[in-house]
């Protein structure tokens, strides 16, 4: 509740003598404290963006864990639906496939319109689908349902991280790795050990009535007091949203207070203006994450993330066999084999963060850029790919050395603790880039984040399910050593790739800044042309303001400052 509080009564005596005073009545600034002193970037305080963003994490916890929870059950739902193991195992191949295809739908959506009506669209979509799967009684239902569970839970996970986009400057993500990135660990690693005691001592059909109990109660208190954070729609948070944008906190809160102030220039800069233009906007950018791949930088970073993932599926689609084969262990000791990977995503969480922020500051203070966590830095011409991928290299090369001492250990069958142990160092190396990867995106598209996470997501998506398709035809063709001694090989290649990205990333981020520059002042044209249609007579009998070339300017000006 202080959330709301902090914004009614912060910091705004500012904007009301701006209002009230007449022009010539106002200060006048002498040019230095307006240059020097941006304003802040969001009006929450620390605790309220951990609050926030905590609530946000908790919501995409539910789409590693629920494709995870899944897979234990497996073998008894195909012995009570009567199927195949390849036929029950399509319901795992089309849940991957929905997972990265459904946020490239609502990404730009929720870019324009509002996070909150996403959250509630998809949390119903999801909350549905697991009622629907507990109640399921054969194969059909339970592949199409599949569907819209991961439909549901993927656009939530989605959204959740373009909230940090919304609200945390590039100066302070990495403090907000753990809790954005620490759910979405816990969740591939907690699955299958809960999806195991649950289908042994519970039935399969506990699984998902569990789901929609969790997600209830999570969509519950987002009802009740996550607020909408997209910058279009509410600016610094200081902005009041449309009525359906808003919390039931809110709600109420508005209506005992309908004249809270409001720094309606925190508004990021749109083309459009009105609810009908942002939904026309929304409607057009509906492929958006699929337009941003022709972007170069995204789509190398895209390879990049996608590739280490690659050796996160392998591996853990290859763990149960092998384990159960080569050291004899039940279900129950295979899913408590996922916890090490945990322990090392923790690990890397812990590492990241504060290497990211060290970074950053370190080459600010080369280029003499002053580093304020309250306000938005300028990165027109700041190396921040540099500054991000520095900090991956070491996770990169350690991911290198435990994914092939992997598959020659495994074939040597060490002892367990030794197999632990790189399970746990494999989780610190390979999550340590995947989040990097994530912030460096966030950064570089902090008015799309959620197209290009939802890209980001659809890549990790497509390589994960190719690598857990051939990863066990490549082991039974090559043999487990040199399968997994090729897979650190193709690591190897993502160095050159990161070096080019490292190099060219501010030129490559300067030229799109420009094209989008000339973009909206062609729209901001257009939409000028209508109010200049008028017949003859009505200008020769009301006097009409000529409309120059040089009304549009101001508004290309915002544009190109908001750039």
């Amino acid at each position: 509740m202080a959330v709301m509080a902090t914004v009614a009564t912060g910091s705004t005596s500012a904007l009301a003598a701006v209002d009230t005073e007449p022009i010539s009545e106002q200060p006048v600034s002498d040019g230095v404290d307006d240059v020097d002193v941006p304003p802040p970037y969001s009006v929450w305080s620390p605790w309220q963006k951990k609050l926030i963003v905590a609530g946000a994490a908790f919501g995409g916890f539910f789409n590693p864990i629920t494709a995870q929870v899944y897979l234990p059950a497996l073998t008894v739902l195909e012995d009570e639906f009567g199927v195949t193991e390849a036929e029950i195992n399509l319901t795992v191949t089309t849940y991957m496939i929905f997972q990265g295809l459904t946020p490239i739908l609502f990404s730009g959506f929720t870019d324009t319109l509002g996070r909150r009506p996403g959250y509630i669209f998809c949390f119903i979509v999801y909350i549905s689908a697991n009622i629907a799967l507990a109640l399921a009684n054969d194969y059909e239902d339970l592949l199409v349902i599949r569907c819209f569970q991961s439909a549901g839970s993927a656009t939530i996970m989605v959204i959740c991280q373009a909230v940090v986009a919304d609200i945390i400057t590039s100066a302070e993500r990495g403090a907000y790795i753990a809790l954005t990135a620490i759910p979405s660990i816990l969740g591939p690693s907690l699955g299958p050990v809960i999806g195991g005691a649950m289908t042994q001592y519970m039935g399969w059909r506990s699984i998902f009535w569990m789901l929609t109990i969790a997600a209830g109660i999570n969509f519950l208190l987002m009802l009740l007091f996550i607020p909408e954070t997209c910058r279009k729609v509410v600016g610094d948070g200081s902005v009041r949203p449309p009525w359906w944008c808003q919390s039931v906190y809110q709600w109420f809160y508005y209506r005992r207070h309908p004249s809270v102030p409001q720094n309606l220039n925190s508004l990021e800069k749109s083309a459009y203006t009105t609810d009908e233009g942002k939904l026309k906007y929304a409607t057009s950018h509906l492929f958006s994450s699929f337009a941003l791949l022709r972007e170069k930088e995204l789509a190398l970073l895209l390879i990049i993330g996608g590739t280490v993932f690659t050796g996160v599926y392998a591996v853990g689609t290859a763990m149960p066999a092998l384990l159960q084969n080569l050291y004899g262990f039940t279900p129950m000791q295979i899913g408590l084999m996922y916890l090490p990977l945990a322990g090392g995503s923790i690990l890397a969480v812990v590492f990241v963060g504060p290497g990211m922020n060290w970074n950053l500051r370190r080459h600010a203070r080369k280029l003499g850029m002053p580093v304020d966590k309250k306000t938005k830095m300028d990165l027109s011409r700041f190396p921040i790919e540099k500054v991000r991928l520095e900090i991956a290299f070491p996770f990169l090369l350690l991911g290198v050395g435990i994914i092939t001492s992997w598959g020659w250990i495994t074939v040597n069958k060490v002892e367990i603790e030794k197999v632990i142990i790189v399970v746990l160092f494999l989780g610190v190396g390979l999550v340590g880039v995947n989040n990097v990867v994530n912030a460096l995106i966030v950064d570089i598209y902090p008015d799309t984040a959620g197209a290009a996470l939802a890209a980001y997501n659809l890549a990790k998506c497509i390589m994960g399910a190719a690598s857990s398709g051939f990863v066990a035809p490549m082991i039974l063709g090559m043999g487990m050593g040199p399968a997994f001694t090729l897979l650190g090989c193709l690591y190897l290649l993502l160095v050159p790739i990161i070096l080019l990205v490292m190099w060219k990333g501010v030129a490559w981020r300067t030229s799109r800044h420009a094209r989008e520059l000339r973009k909206k002042g062609s729209i901001l044209v257009r939409e000028q042309e209508p109010q200049e249609s008028v017949s003859d007579t009505d200008m020769a009998s009301t006097p009409q303001k000529e409309t120059t070339s040089t009304e549009i300017l101001p508004a290309e000006k915002d544009a190109r400052s908001t750039s």
